[in-house]
């Protein structure tokens, strides 16, 4: 995948755990817990396009 794509997927994911933590309140919320590591996968993507590039 792109590396701007993903960076793009990144800012988009993180701005929506941001929406989560405010609707929920809790950082152990499953709902912030889930897009946490859906955030976490997306980095990971980003570092690996990135240490290919």
């Amino acid at each position: 995948m792109n590396q701007g794509v993903t960076l793009l997927r990144v800012e988009r994911a993180r701005k929506r755990l941001y929406q989560v933590q405010k609707k929920y309140g809790f950082l152990t919320h499953p709902k912030v817990i889930e897009q946490s590591r859906k955030l976490d996968d997306l980095l990971n993507q980003y570092q690996t396009c990135k240490s290919k590039s």
